[in-house]
């Protein structure tokens, strides 16, 4: 695994369902066998790329043993850790089935499989920056449900997702949290051996799912390249009540990348291609055949230096340039199979961070960096499209210091200061949002400019026994984004008529949270208590009106639902919990217990609720890792969703009982050409229950997928 590295101990990374949670889940447990030196692998400390932009000298090193629950004790932030061999195993094709069950993350499955973004802890879209390598994605996922995120985790070396205050170095957009995919495609090492690499492959029962992968790196004589590809197809799914219409997939993509390495750092460049065909499943979506077809691509650059001498000690740079375009196919209003809308998006954006010599004080040793971020985008849209040709500019300066004053304790400070500038045509809509008969709403061009500001504290405080407590107070404000301006018409693929608000003002966020985490010994936990007061939260709001494909028939047809861009005060509260214990010696591994708990609660100051939240869930099981086998058997309960909004159903709760089995055997890469292959059966929702996603437009029209086996091999070299 790239840019992990191995230390001195174990960590988790993580978050808490309340205090009173946390403390329940030590007490079951004493302290002298949670503490007590057993015999067991000693676990080295997981350390990540995305969060801050201050950081030691970076080494590789080894993977997390299979099974173990990643967790991260270093960070202010809580960060939940995806790793390459979690990804092998679960083989997911989208970023939101890689971490639609992990602690306080959901995603919104519209098409699952394919158009499947991150929530997290209840936001979405605008609120959650996806990124590669530290550059925005490029794409139009945000604008709707339907959109695919052009990433495919199957090439990735981990996937980090960063909530808090660390989000802070990605600028306004990032409110919600960062979801970062991590992989060399612009290599960062030239490998030990001269070449190394990893082949997957799998099928799954539920769709006929077929799919492969290879990552291959090489190097020498100061110059490494890294190569990647991945394909993936499945067919519409199965669910309890038989197949999903039209939900078959298919990807294809792959890069090329080069560097050149020396001694005081590296610059390289990388070159990536996605293309996919996918269909949107239920209601109109699927008696139209809609499909769409995404296709990007990109070139990434980045680099470090480390000079011998100077008041930086490191100076690092990103940048990075899409094209992207999709069409949304399907049978139109005339009866016709084509393009009905285009989605176009060119996409830059650069970073530089000058990280300063160590300077010692009297209050302690201080860290930090310097950031200047910049980026543009340019959005066009033809056909039946909701938003008009869109132009947005954001500039940034941004500053983070660490203070050491005693061995154990650490303190962040952090600020960021942003100009933001998006130019398009708008539309003035009637008050009530009906038409007036013989008049069209005005259209006229707009340029709004905004100054978000945001700033963060946090304390992190070694603790006894191993654990690690950290406390983080964050104010940050969010422009609003295009879309949420200028939208001004029909989106057929979510059945919406969506109306943008010109006049909306700055979102503002004041957050508390407060964790602990855990990594020594057999016991490994991760819990985090969140309490979040919007001014002005942006959200779609259903206005109970429904559309066709123009205004004029607003509140006389009923195709599409009237989605009305709305500010409102609002608060969001909640916790986060994962645990593993390794209970019982087996072999030369362990036999242990794992739990999880999470949950968001989000109401406006009038007393509704802000609509398509996740549920409370609850899970938890047993596994065996030894000898080179992983068995793990574990269920994962949604509770009943009914804190709903207006015009929004409840949601039944669902049980995922979940199994797998892998066994693991080195090899010797002289005779065989591999020196490790994984062997693993997996099967997902085994009580073939009836899941619906509280947070997808969609729920009440799909189910998720059913009983699902997956087979899977993965070969490294």
């Amino acid at each position: 695994m790239r840019g992990v590295t191995w230390a001195g101990r174990r960590s988790v990374s993580g978050r808490s369902a309340l205090l009173t949670g946390t403390v329940l889940s030590l007490g079951l447990f004493p302290f002298g066998a949670i503490a007590a030196p057993q015999a067991e692998a000693t676990l080295e400390e997981l350390s990540v790329t995305s969060v801050s932009p201050v950081q030691t000298k970076g080494a590789s090193g080894s993977r997390v043993p299979t099974g173990v629950l990643p967790v991260v004790t270093d960070t202010f932030s809580p960060v939940t850790v995806v790793t390459q061999d979690q990804i092998s195993r679960n083989q997911p094709t989208s970023l939101g089935d890689a971490l639609f069950d992990r602690p306080g993350l959901s995603s919104s499955s519209y098409a699952p499989g394919a158009a499947s973004r991150p929530i997290i802890r209840g936001l979405d879209n605008a609120r959650v920056r996806i990124q590669e390598n530290g550059v925005v994605s490029g794409d139009v996922s945000e604008l709707g449900e339907d959109h695919a995120v052009p990433i495919n985790p199957l090439v990735s070396d981990r996937i980090e997702v960063i909530r808090g205050p660390a989000t802070l170095r990605y600028g306004s957009g990032a409110i919600g949290g960062v979801v970062s995919a991590e992989n060399n495609r612009v290599p960062t090492f030239i490998p030990a051996n001269g070449v190394q690499g990893q082949v997957t492959s799998g099928f799954s029962s539920v769709d006929n799912g077929r799919l492969g992968a290879a990552t291959v790196d090489a190097g020498g004589d100061g110059f490494a390249v890294h190569a990647d590809g991945f394909r993936s197809a499945a067919d519409s799914y199965d669910t309890p009540a038989g197949i999903q219409r039209n939900s078959a997939n298919e990807s294809q993509g792959g890069s090329v990348g080069i560097s050149a390495i020396g001694d005081r750092g590296f610059v390289g460049v990388s070159f990536s291609h996605y293309d996919s065909l996918y269909q949107i499943p239920g209601g109109e979506a699927a008696e139209n055949r809609t499909r769409l077809d995404p296709r990007q691509d990109r070139v990434l650059s980045r680099g470090e230096y480390r000079p011998l001498d100077g008041p930086f000690e490191v100076i690092r740079y990103w940048a990075g340039a899409s094209v992207y375009r999709h069409d949304e196919i399907g049978i139109g209003g005339d009866g016709i199979d084509g393009i009905q809308a285009t989605f176009k998006n060119r996409e830059a954006e650069g970073r530089v961070e000058l990280q300063h010599v160590p300077v010692t004080t009297a209050l302690g040793t201080l860290t930090g960096a310097l950031g200047l971020q910049s980026g543009r985008r340019v959005l066009n849209t033809q056909g039946e499209s909701f938003l008009p040709p869109t132009e947005s500019r954001a500039n940034a300066v941004y500053l983070f210091e660490e203070l050491t004053p005693v061995q154990g304790l650490r303190f962040q400070a952090a600020g960021r200061i942003e100009g933001d500038r998006l130019n398009s045509t708008a539309r003035q809509f009637p008050s009530d949002y009906l038409p007036v008969a013989g008049e069209d709403p005005a259209a006229y061009a707009l340029t709004r400019r905004f100054p978000p500001k945001s700033l963060s504290l946090g304390a992190l405080q070694d603790l006894p026994y191993g654990f690690v407590a950290s406390l983080n107070g964050s104010y940050v404000e969010r422009a609003p984004t295009g879309y949420e301006l200028f939208s001004q018409g029909p989106h057929d693929a979510t059945a919406t008529f969506e109306i943008g608000d010109p006049t909306l003002r700055l979102e503002r966020a004041r957050t508390v949270e407060v964790g602990i985490r855990r990594a020594e010994g057999p016991l490994r936990l991760d819990a985090t208590s969140y309490y979040t007061r919007y001014t002005g939260f942006i959200f779609k709001r259903d206005t109970g009106i429904r559309c066709g494909d123009d205004f004029g028939s607003c509140g006389s047809d009923d195709e599409l639902r009237q989605i009305v861009y709305s500010q409102q005060n609002a608060t969001f509260y909640g916790a986060e919990i994962g645990a593993q214990l390794d209970a019982i010696p087996v072999g030369n591994g362990w036999a242990g217990i794992e739990a999880q708990y999470d949950f968001v609660r989000a109401q406006f100051d009038d007393g509704s609720n802000v609509p398509r939240i996740p549920p409370h869930r609850l899970g938890g099981g047993v596994f065996v890792r030894a000898d080179g086998w992983f068995a793990r058997v574990n269920i994962l309960h949604a509770f009943d969703h009914t804190e709903v909004a207006p015009f929004e159903t409840t949601t039944p709760g669902w049980n995922d009982l979940r199994a797998e089995v892998a066994y693991t055997k080195p090899l010797d890469p002289g005779i065989y050409g591999v020196s490790e292959v994984t062997l693993g059966l997996q099967g997902r929702n085994l009580l073939n229950d009836d899941f619906r996603n509280s947070a997808s437009f969609k729920k009440d029209e799909i189910l998720l997928p059913g009983r699902n086996v997956r087979l899977t091999l993965t070969a490294r070299f």
